[in-house]
């Protein structure tokens, strides 16, 4: 009886409880638990940077986009929206201390904002290969959901070479 009342009680609290909001302190939290598992798993900080840069990258062109379909007027949308994203995750990680010890540095950057920089590149990447792929096949996608396969699929490399690396 007491598993069924907290089950039911569960479901309840779940389906009362408010949508996520795609931008909120506690995205930057959940960064920061996700970050501290996989240092549990013992994946290096350098390969979680990169999917840290590649999730930052995109939920700022996201917004972006959302925010040219509205009618305001707001200048340099996708610049805003970047910079905005890099500041909700990259300073409260410094204040949780995950990020900024001498120790943890690779080729003399720290190893979180290295793959979070590096990711952000791989996954611009990924998006411009998406890009000529449809330019060379009459602005078709070769395979269905390509947009994601792309930047997916060279940020999995990337993180097999710096585990090569990192060894």
């Amino acid at each position: 009886m007491k598993l069924l009342t907290s089950l039911i009680s569960l479901f309840t609290f779940l389906s009362l409880a408010p949508k996520a909001q795609a931008v909120c302190p506690i995205c930057t939290i959940a960064v920061g638990a996700g970050l501290g598992f996989s240092r549990y798993l013992g994946i290096d900080d350098t390969i979680t940077g990169l999917w840290i840069g590649a999730l930052i990258l995109s939920s700022a062109l996201w917004t972006a986009g959302w925010l040219k379909s509205k009618t305001w007027k707001i200048p340099h949308k996708t610049a805003l929206s970047i910079v905005f994203f890099y500041l909700l995750v990259v300073p409260p990680l410094f204040w949780m201390d995950m990020i900024g010890h001498e120790g943890n540095q690779m080729w003399g950057v720290d190893k979180i904002l290295l793959g979070t920089a590096i990711g952000s590149l791989v996954f611009t990447a990924g998006f411009f290969l998406d890009k000529y792929l449809r330019s060379i096949n009459e602005g078709k996608v070769f395979v269905y959901f390509q947009k994601v396969i792309c930047p997916v699929l060279l940020l999995s490399l990337t993180s097999v070479l710096f585990y090569l690396i990192v060894g």
